[in-house]
């Protein structure tokens, strides 16, 4: 039984742990954003509150994946106004499109940075083509793959090792 079933099987909505482990990966869409910002366009350039659900998602399954997905843009919308309200359908569409990602291709294939790879690819080009639908502006649909190229690497390469160190030292 891969991770991502054993995950599906140990985190469900009625589980005080799926929450737990929800908070925790919310925290990190937190306080990464939270850094990222001091750097001039860091949110832009990095794409941090993609991050842990990303991460959550693989190693804990779509329900804690899902779960960080609505609440950490939410939060960080609330309490910090970033992102700002008029980004908000868009990120959420693309962290959803995310965890749910996540859980088709992790039933589909076993853990690899090809499966990482694909769920980010996925998230992008739906939330691409979300975002052209907005505004019908090419260039905002593309500004994720213009300007945020190296959180999209972040994400795959790191995404990749982080789930990998956590699956290796059975966190979660």
């Amino acid at each position: 039984m891969t991770t991502v079933a054993i995950a599906a099987e140990r985190y469900n909505f009625k589980s005080l742990r799926t929450y737990i482990a929800a908070l925790i990966f919310i925290a990190g869409n937190i306080v990464v954003p939270q850094l990222c910002h001091l750097i001039p366009n860091g949110g832009l350039i990095f794409l941090p509150i993609y991050f842990f659900t990303l991460v959550g998602a693989f190693r804990c399954g779509w329900k804690v994946g899902l779960l960080t997905a609505v609440l950490s843009p939410l939060v960080n919308c609330a309490f910090f106004g970033m992102p700002p309200v008029a980004s908000l359908p868009a990120i959420l569409v693309k962290s959803i499109t995310l965890a749910l990602a996540v859980a088709v291709i992790s039933k589909k294939m076993n853990f690899s940075i090809l499966s990482v790879a694909l769920a980010v690819l996925a998230y992008q080009l739906v939330g691409m083509i979300f975002e052209f639908f907005l505004d019908f502006n090419l260039i905002h649909a593309l500004q994720d793959v213009r300007i945020g190229w190296p959180g999209i690497l972040i994400q795959i390469v790191g995404g990749y090792f982080v789930i990998k160190a956590l699956d290796k030292c059975r966190a979660f």
